[in-house]
């Protein structure tokens, strides 16, 4: 047997190996999007039924450099989780700690400071108007934490966790910081993360035009935001064509 057939299939005896590929294309991809923050922002994917263990990016490694073995696998009811050789980065564990002990639907947490994201984030009302079809994917199913006080060392997660209890509110815009998405699944959380900076981009740049806005009803945003809910498979879609990309030109994302 080849060394690389060898390494490869050790490697897919990792624990939560695919869980772990999907994870790592979703880092590398939004790096390529220029939507990370140089060693800052964190992803997790919660792996057991409670929601209460979690994949997390390893503390202040660049987003374009994470493999699937690089990812550390966490116990959000571990009160020692910082004490440990591989400790997290403090303010992702009590972000992203507090979500997965508390809201169980939110099986993947994606937190960036993304700039059009942020710029939404730092304007006095934070909402994002259904403006275009991407900006309805978002009518009502987007919360604002107006309550920023400084790192998440202490009670932002708890309070975050609450805004999210809601399986409806997918997205939290972070008053003053930036914004995180929650989904289903890596696929449903890139999707959605991705929509939602596209959307705030289009809002932004609409605002600077200094003419008035063409906002939709709420009756056809909600309807197409439902419309949107259900589409078919693609947010899979989306993922399993950047993991194409990758395989093809840096497949050591897959180690």
């Amino acid at each position: 047997m080849s060394i690389a057939r060898l390494q490869k299939e050790t490697l897919s005896k990792l624990p939560f190996y695919e869980e772990r590929v999907d994870l790592a294309c979703a880092f590398r991809w939004t790096a390529r999007l220029n939507m990370h923050e140089a060693v800052a922002n964190h992803f997790s994917l919660a792996v057991n039924d409670e929601g209460s263990r979690f994949l997390m990016n390893p503390n202040q490694v660049h987003f374009s450099r994470i493999k699937a073995n690089d990812l550390l696998l966490i116990d959000a009811n571990d009160p020692e989780t910082l004490n440990g050789p591989n400790a997290p980065d403090p303010t992702a564990w009590g972000l992203h700690g507090a979500i997965h002990r508390n809201v169980a639907h939110a099986r993947c947490v994606m937190h960036v400071h993304s700039i059009h994201a942020t710029v939404l984030a730092s304007l006095a009302d934070s909402r994002l108007p259904p403006i275009d079809q991407n900006c309805a994917t978002f009518f009502n199913r987007h919360v604002v934490d107006e309550n920023y006080g400084g790192l998440a060392f202490e009670e932002e997660g708890e309070r975050c966790a609450v805004l999210l209890a809601d399986p409806k509110n997918k997205v939290m815009v972070m008053g003053n910081h930036g914004v995180l998405v929650v989904g289903d699944s890596v696929a449903d959380a890139f999707n959605r993360m991705y929509y939602f900076e596209r959307a705030a981009e289009t809002y932004i740049k609409a605002l600077w035009t200094g003419r008035p806005l063409r906002v939709l009803s709420d009756e056809i945003a909600e309807k197409t935001a439902r419309e949107l809910d259900d589409y078919p498979g693609q947010a899979e879609r989306h993922l399993s064509e950047l993991k194409a990309i990758l395989d093809e030109e840096e497949p050591v994302y897959r180690n």
